[in-house]
């Protein structure tokens, strides 16, 4: 009896072999993700104080950079709000500057309406390919305290995000933060508007098998390939023999050599690499959402892919040559 259920029929796709002929800059970028090296540049200090207002009210004390910096301590590090101003408190300690520590209830207060910047396009007008896909995190609070004491709980609360990854850079260009209720189709429209400049192609799994779709990224982008697999029971569109439609041809090359062939002509398999993003958010960032409410859980999920951009430049070189 074989060691395992139709043995000879498995593995019937070879592996793919890579060989990373640049390993000691790899290495090294890799190394580099880790490094605790914390400096603030002359015009960061520069900039920590806010602006004087203009219009009548109280002035702020922190400009959104001393926020944004703050938050992004929490982030990475998984701290409450005490806990970062404490962390801010001891990083400027240590480096000798005489900067104000916002404290924790500025940091929730202010979180609700920060503006993160954006990524900008690595080349101005050049276009990228966008991968999309979605996840959940759950939302910490006294249900994790339960969870822990009785093993389950009926009502477990949380949220799904939405995340737009460029698949030559690994960075995300675009997050959404919405209810567990909401289809994945019904959040390309605002993840399409997050990603600054043209988009050549749009890629993501089943879920996004739908007429709205299509139609969202042809409003925004009428150039670019929708890679997306249609269901196992589709069928062509009426119009097909006429003007058949990227989906028709999808079917086409399907039924002709097969989905795997079809995957890799597309370029399908590129969309492992907004798993492979989804995956390093939840092991840095963490899979639970500490903030609680909407527009402070938004600007924590904004602060992580800040983050992890940021950490992607700093720990990647340039190039991986692969062979």
């Amino acid at each position: 009896m074989p060691f395992k259920l139709n043995q000879d029929r498995r593995h019937h796709i070879p592996r793919q072999k890579h060989k990373v002929t640049n390993s000691a800059a790899y290495d090294a970028a890799l190394r580099q993700r880790g490094s605790l090296t914390v400096w603030f540049t002359d015009e960061a200090i520069e900039g920590w104080r806010a602006e004087p207002r203009t219009t009548p009210g109280g002035q702020p004390w922190y400009s959104p950079l001393a926020i944004l910096t703050a938050l992004t301590l929490r982030a990475v590090f998984r701290l409450a709000l005490r806990q970062t101003e404490g962390l801010i408190g001891s990083v400027i300690g240590l480096l000798g500057l005489a900067l104000a520590v916002p404290d924790h209830s500025t940091l929730s207060r202010r979180a609700k309406t920060l503006e993160v910047p954006c990524l900008r396009p690595r080349r101005e007008g050049e276009a990228i390919h966008l991968l999309v896909d979605s996840t959940g995190l759950k939302l910490c609070g006294a249900g994790e305290w339960l969870i822990e004491k009785h093993g389950r709980s009926r009502r477990r609360s949380w949220r799904k995000l939405h995340l737009g990854v460029d698949a030559d850079s690994g960075q995300i260009v675009a997050a959404t933060l919405t209810a567990k209720e909401v289809d994945d189709g019904a959040e390309v429209g605002p993840l399409l508007d997050q990603a600054t400049g043209a988009v050549a192609s749009f890629t993501g799994d089943g879920a996004y098998d739908q007429d709205g779709v299509s139609v969202a990224v042809a409003e925004r982008h009428p150039e670019a390939a929708i890679i997306v697999p249609p269901r196992a029971t589709a069928v062509p569109s009426a119009t097909t023999e006429t003007t058949p439609t990227q989906r028709d041809r999808h079917l086409q090359h399907i039924a002709e050599h097969g989905r795997m062939a079809w995957q890799k002509a597309s370029g399908y398999t590129k969309r492992a690499r907004a798993e492979a993003t989804i995956s390093r958010f939840k092991q840095v960032i963490g899979d639970g959402l500490r903030s609680r409410m909407d527009e402070r859980r938004a600007t924590e999920v904004n602060v992580a892919a800040h983050a992890l951009n940021r950490m992607l430049e700093l720990g990647r070189p340039k190039y991986v040559r692969i062979a």
